[in-house]
């Protein structure tokens, strides 16, 4: 392989060296097999990440950015897949110094109305505010809306078991099998995380009632024992559109929300959050 000179790649203006295969003699460049190689629009991957886990809506950041909407479907993709193995990248320095406190519980949004809710479960090292696994789940509607869902889109399966499942088997090689995991009452929680941590000690704290700042995520306590879990959640609903009370941003796929929900997490971790 030698050096064959450079090219002017307008997408970003710079300029990007090329090389010649001394053996079959094929020309090939720097981008040559990576995951940006042939994108057209290279300006907009930063500045959209920064929009997307800013609560800024998709056809708000195509009109900020001077491309289509479906340009930034594209894209919006494109980060999510590069944030989740950034993400699985900086997961790895947990297995050389396995934690020994999580705190964990689950946030409610709605997949295209709020009679078709769905369960976020996530949790977060309560010393630096780190998410350390989210997981999606369908789940039923309650209370009022109980009858009406049933009525209008039928029988919805409660996915939320398997949901807690995934998520505490992705912290098995994170957290020290006889660590302290904190959440509210809920008495769901203790079967699924004894299936993954038989030897943990889990302490339970009642749920106090929500303040109008954060969103009902904060609580109004002098001393909130989950105060990292909530602060983060709060932060989730602040900083992603889809998740805000009163939004027409409504999640209308799993996988939308999945995707969002793994470039707010990188951001979050990487930027909003100190080491």
């Amino acid at each position: 392989m030698i050096g064959y000179g450079t090219y002017y790649r307008a997408c970003d203006s710079r300029h990007v060296k090329r090389f010649k295969c001394q053996i079959c003699g094929l020309h090939f460049s720097q981008s040559t097999g990576t995951r940006r190689y042939r994108q057209k629009k290279r300006r907009i991957v930063s500045p959209l990440y920064k929009m997307l886990a800013s609560t800024v809506s998709q056809r708000r950041a195509a009109k900020l950015l001077g491309v289509d909407k479906k340009t930034v479907v594209r894209y919006f993709r494109f980060i999510a897949i590069e944030c989740s193995e950034r993400e699985k990248l900086r997961l790895q320095a947990y297995k050389k110094h396995p934690l020994a406190r999580v705190q964990f519980d689950d946030l409610e949004t709605s997949e295209h109305t709020k009679l078709k809710p769905i369960s976020v479960a996530l949790a977060v090292d309560p010393d630096t505010r780190k998410i350390l696994g989210i997981q999606v789940s369908r789940m039923p509607a309650r209370g009022t809306q109980a009858k009406i869902a049933l009525r209008k889109y039928g029988k919805r399966k409660d996915e939320r078991r398997s949901g807690w499942g995934r998520l505490f088997k992705s912290l098995v090689p994170l957290v020290k099998s006889d660590a302290e995991f904190l959440s509210d009452q809920n008495p769901h929680y203790p079967p699924a995380l004894r299936a993954y941590f038989p030897l943990a000690r889990h302490e339970t704290t009642p749920g106090g009632r929500g303040a109008i700042t954060g969103q009902g995520e904060l609580k109004k306590l002098s001393f909130d024992p989950l105060f990292a879990l909530n602060h983060t959640c709060a932060m989730l609903r602040a900083n992603m559109n889809r998740l805000l009370r009163r939004t027409w941003c409504t999640t209308k796929t799993i996988r939308g929300l999945q995707d969002h929900l793994a470039i707010y997490v990188d951001y979050h971790n990487r930027i909003l959050t100190k080491d």
